[in-house]
């Protein structure tokens, strides 16, 4: 019933003929089925994916079918090969979960709808503070809808690591004081080439460079202090460099055997999640470096030929609802952060949406911006070939 009555309210607020427009595409979307390609890999994302599902139906006659994937790479080379087969219709993806490497390959190739994001009615409410309108240095132009935020995040247990490193550099001396207790995942990993940006952005001699499109020159002039520093530290990690761990979630566990000191993550909220699941003891905690880790936002977005385009919307829509963003954030839930922002919500979901779990990221610890899209080929490139040759586990 609250639901209701706020969505009765932001579309009061709408233009005569944005509501119009809204109206004609909950009333094209009703029947739809929406092909909902989003990663896979955790239980807690996918109930939370069904709980969405399961609304969107109910509310708007929309069905949603969570087609899991593994690597979001893969379904962006689907989308393009139907483009190149002549497949301007009836494309086999609604709605897609991208992060900015993504979103930079399908702007590229024209494979994504017309913009639509800012003609959502939930995006009233979107924090307009947080990088909704660049990916990755990537003007989004409405072509892509925010659904969460997300920031590095460094995972210690207090009861043996009291005082964690707080720079990449500091990580260097930890390292040499705990030889074998430290790893990051194996780039390409996400988790992998976020610690690789991290350290760039902390390295780099003018960090302001990597908001611009890689370029050769400036690529081999900014990272070369970041390869110095990976030639000293990885003798000094698990297994000597010689293998990484395949996940930021390996980390963890690998945090929990005893394994590693300290773990990684790109949710602020990783700890509170594990500390509930009894993965984690109760005196883990997050943290951050004093200069700030990176910090990015996920989207979802819409191809070019999608079948059921008005219900992939409304679908987006639900999912930017302060409803579906307080159940999104909770730590009992999900835990992933929420893009809204809480000043313009009603008192009882703002409030929600500024609490903090124990063992959560600090708000204290700054955001950095991603570096450009293009950035990110060229690091994994570059690492694989210096380092490639190191096994995962």
């Amino acid at each position: 019933m609250k639901y209701t009555l706020l969505a009765t309210l932001v579309l009061s607020l709408l233009s005569p003929a944005a509501r119009a427009n809204w109206d004609q595409t909950l009333a094209q979307a009703r029947g739809q089925t929406v092909y909902f390609n989003a990663w896979g890999g955790s239980e807690a994302i996918n109930r939370y994916i069904a709980w969405a599902g399961n609304e969107t139906q109910k509310r708007y006659g929309v069905s949603v079918k969570h087609v899991k994937t593994a690597d979001t790479a893969e379904v962006i080379r689907r989308i393009a090969a139907e483009k190149a087969a002549g497949r301007t219709q009836g494309g086999s993806v609604d709605l897609v979960w991208i992060n900015g490497e993504n979103f930079r390959a399908m702007k590229n190739q024209a494979l994504l709808s017309a913009p639509f994001a800012r003609t959502l009615p939930n995006w009233r409410y979107v924090d307009l503070k947080k990088p909704v309108e660049r990916d990755f240095a990537e003007p989004t132009q409405g072509l892509e809808s925010p659904w969460g935020g997300a920031q590095l995040t460094f995972i210690a247990d207090r009861s043996r690591v009291p005082a964690p490193p707080d720079s990449v550099a500091s990580l260097l001396a930890f390292a040499k004081a705990h030889p074998g207790r430290v790893s990051y995942p194996k780039p390409p990993q996400f988790h992998g080439t976020s610690f690789l940006k991290q350290a760039l952005l902390e390295l780099a001699p003018n960090p302001a460079l990597l908001q611009q499109p890689v370029t050769a020159a400036v690529f081999a002039r900014e990272t070369r202090a970041l390869w110095a520093y990976l030639d000293q530290l990885h003798p000094l990690l698990w297994r000597k460099g010689q293998a990484f761990a395949a996940s930021g979630e390996q980390t963890l566990q690998m945090m929990a055997d005893g394994e590693l000191l300290l773990g990684i993550s790109f949710n602020p909220n990783e700890v509170p999640n594990l500390i509930t699941a009894k993965r984690l003891p109760k005196t883990a905690y997050s943290y951050g470096h004093k200069g700030g880790t990176l910090a990015n936002v996920h989207f979802v977005a819409i191809p070019f030929n999608a079948r059921s385009a008005a219900g992939a919307k409304v679908l987006a829509n639900f999912l930017l609802s302060p409803e579906a963003q307080v159940k999104k954030a909770d730590v009992a839930i999900w835990g992933d952060p929420s893009v809204l922002d809480p000043a313009k919500l009603p008192a009882a979901q703002g409030a929600a949406l500024r609490q903090s779990a124990t063992g959560s990221l600090p708000a204290s610890v700054k955001t950095l911006a991603e570096p450009h899209a293009s950035w990110v080929d060229a690091l994994e490139k570059e690492w694989l070939r210096r380092y490639g040759k190191a096994g995962g586990t």
